[in-house]
C-alpha cells in the first residue's frame, strides 16, 4: 500500500466498512503495565484517552500500579478505571502492596489461592479465558512461578477447552537486557512442564516489568512483554553507551477472533 497520511487512511478504512460491521465476532483485551504512578508521575489518563477511540471489551493491568507503594494511588488510579466503559483485571507487580491493593478493590476480585495471599484472576468472555498468575515474591524485585502451578493447572482443565491467555507480572523469557534479566521470573522449568501436560490451551503469555515492548517465545508458546506506561528504559545489552530513549507510553492491544490471537505494541 503507497504512504498514506492519517488522516487519509482513517477515510479510506472507514469506507471500507461493511453497513453493519460484525464488531461482536472479535474481542480486544487491552494491557498496561508499570504504571508506577507518584505524585510527579501520572501517564495513565494519556492511555486511557487514546483507549476511548479503540474501545476494548477488558483491560489487563499486570502490575507495578504505583511507586513505593503509594496509597493514594491506588485510590486515584481505581477512581480512573471506574469511569471507562470496560472492566479491568489486575495484577500486583514486585512495587505493589498486596493489602493496599485489597483495601482499594476488596477480596472479590481475586481468586483464593492454597496461601491464601497471592492475588490470581480468571475470566471467561467471547470464547477465551483470561488468567492472571501473581508472580509477585514479597519484598523482592524478582518473581516466581513456584507454588503457583496447582492453581494454574486448575484453570486449564476447568476452562471448557476455551483457549488461554495468560498474564503476570514479570517476564518469563529473556529481554536481553543485563539489569532486569537479572530479576526474570524463577520457577521457569515447572511452568515448561506444565505447558507439556497441556499444549493446546495457552495461545500466548503476556507480561511487563522489563518497561520496553518485547515479542519472543516460552516452550513454542508466544510471549510478550509489554512496554510500560511510566517512562521506558532503554534499549541496552550491556555496551559501553546507552542508547537514549524517546518512546511515549506504551501498552498492547491483543486482538481474539475464532482461535486466532494478534498482539498489537502501541505508542501514545
Amino acid at each position: 500500500m503507497a504512504y498514506l497520511t492519517p488522516e487519509k487512511f482513517s477515510v479510506l478504512m472507514l469506507n471500507s466498512l461493511p453497513v453493519s460491521a460484525h464488531r461482536e465476532v472479535f474481542m480486544l483485551i487491552a494491557q498496561i503495565t508499570d504504571i508506577h504512578a507518584a505524585p510527579d508521575n501520572d501517564h495513565l489518563e494519556q492511555v486511557l484517552s487514546w483507549l476511548e477511540q479503540v474501545g476494548p471489551d477488558i483491560m489487563v493491568l499486570s502490575g507495578d500500579l504505583t511507586e513505593g507503594c503509594w496509597d493514594e494511588g491506588y485510590v486515584r488510579i481505581a477512581a480512573q478505571l471506574e469511569e471507562q466503559a470496560y472492566p479491568t483485571l489486575i495484577l500486583p507487580g514486585n512495587s505493589d502492596d498486596r493489602g493496599c491493593m485489597r483495601k482499594t478493590w476488596g477480596n472479590e476480585r481475586w481468586l483464593p489461592d492454597s496461601q491464601g495471599e497471592l492475588l490470581h484472576f480468571s475470566h471467561n468472555a467471547g470464547g477465551i479465558c483470561l488468567a492472571g498468575v501473581d508472580s509477585t515474591v514479597r519484598e523482592q524485585n524478582y518473581g516466581s512461578l513456584s507454588g503457583r502451578m496447582g492453581w494454574l493447572e486448575n484453570q486449564l482443565a476447568e476452562t471448557d477447552d476455551a483457549p488461554v491467555l495468560l498474564f503476570l507480572h514479570h517476564h518469563i523469557f529473556p529481554s536481553g537486557i543485563p539489569t532486569l534479566d537479572e530479576t526474570i521470573c524463577r520457577g521457569l522449568s515447572e511452568f515448561e512442564e506444565l505447558i507439556s501436560r497441556y499444549p493446546d490451551r495457552l495461545l500466548a503469555v503476556s507480561s511487563g516489568h522489563v518497561h520496553r515492548p518485547v515479542g519472543g517465545t516460552f516452550a513454542g508458546i508466544p510471549a510478550n512483554i509489554c512496554g510500560s506506561v511510566c517512562p521506558a528504559n532503554p534499549l541496552w545489552f550491556g555496551s559501553v553507551s546507552v542508547p537514549p530513549v524517546r518512546e511515549s507510553p506504551m501498552l498492547m492491544i491483543h486482538r481474539y477472533e475464532r482461535g486466532k490471537l494478534s498482539s498489537h505494541h502501541v505508542c501514545v
